[in-house]
């Protein structure tokens, strides 16, 4: 393994990571349009409040991928081959959570305003749930024969892991967005978000307890890796217990950096659990390895190049951006 690969391994895992802990909350604020805000005004806050974010926060999304296919085709090749049909379901979440926001800023009429916002709510819980389900199977291992093809039936898929893995990150993801609505918002919404956060997080204690009894069982990442992996498992309780104790003792911040870092945390658990790995088949041999999955040296030092000159300006742009948005929004009840 070169260096170049090493780094873009690690490039791709930080951009999953910024995009789960900045859409994380998208996902999280678009499952709570239809059952937290009571109110076609309050509806209309909680979606002000990600409205100049969402589309920005999935270049992230798009960028992993970009940097997964040209860096490592291998890997994308057998992981978007052979998880075309769940894919496919994101994306059409995806669209679906996108067009609703547009298309209920339009509708006259109050059923199409109630259709759109039931289809903002249900993309948004259906792209959360998919891809913990996605990678939560992935980490599993999928049966790859040696030329990195894919070929899974269906409980490969959908099994006891992956559907805990899947609502373990659709909780984290409704925890972020509403410490983001606390974030954003002031009066009534303000006050609500908390008092759900409450009741939620005890369950999502339960549920992490429960994704690292079956991560233990499911995965080799503790036979092979016992160090690092207990402590991801520590570090993703421990910054859930922080966002928990600030909910509590009402310190937002320290709230939504702890849910953000929550999500973080399962990247990380994943990506160190892979290493060396990109994909892991039911045969150990046919794994696909960092080494054998890259594109050529040349590729590699010319990407990097590029890379690390226009990130800078993509964070400049992404931190201007939450400052000029970041004044809170105000509940409807105080704006009357």
């Amino acid at each position: 393994m070169t260096n170049l690969q090493f780094i873009w391994f690690i490039l791709i895992g930080v951009l999953f990571s910024g995009f789960f802990f900045l859409d994380g909350f998208d996902f999280g604020v678009g499952m709570l349009i239809k059952s937290f805000a009571k109110t076609d005004a309050e509806r209309d806050v909680v979606i002000r409040t990600i409205g100049p974010h969402w589309d920005g926060n999935e270049v992230w999304l798009i960028t992993a991928g970009g940097a997964m296919f040209a860096s490592f085709p291998m890997w994308y090749a057998t992981l978007f081959s052979g998880y075309y049909l769940v894919l496919f379901l994101i994306l059409a979440a995806l669209i679906f959570r996108g067009v609703s926001f547009e298309f209920r800023a339009n509708m006259e009429t109050a059923r199409w305003r109630t259709f759109w916002e039931w289809a903002a709510t249900i993309a948004s819980l259906g792209a959360a749930f998919l891809f913990g389900m996605l990678f939560t199977s992935m980490i599993a291992g999928m049966p790859i024969d040696k030329n990195g093809d894919m070929t899974a039936h269906f409980f490969d898929y959908v099994n006891l892991f992956s559907l805990v893995g899947g609502i373990a990150v659709t909780v984290l993801c409704l925890v972020h967005g509403l410490n983001f609505i606390r974030l954003k918002t002031e009066g009534e919404l303000r006050d609500r978000a908390r008092t759900w956060n409450k009741v939620l997080y005890p369950v999502l204690f339960a549920g992490e307890v429960l994704f690292a009894v079956l991560l233990f069982f499911s995965t080799d990442f503790f036979a092979k890796k016992p160090v690092s992996t207990t402590g991801i498992v520590v570090a993703l309780v421990i910054f859930t217990a922080l966002a928990y104790w600030g909910v509590l003792k009402n310190h937002e911040w320290l709230s939504f950096i702890g849910s953000g870092l929550s999500l973080v945390s399962v990247v990380v658990l994943i990506f160190n659990g892979l290493f060396p790995r990109v994909m892991i088949a039911n045969n150990p041999v046919n794994s696909l390895l960092i080494k054998n999955s890259s594109n050529s040296p040349y590729t590699l030092h010319l990407m990097t190049i590029l890379a690390f000159s226009i990130l800078p300006i993509v964070l400049i742009y992404f931190i201007w951006s939450y400052w000029v948005f970041y004044k809170r929004l105000s509940s409807p009840k105080q704006e009357a």
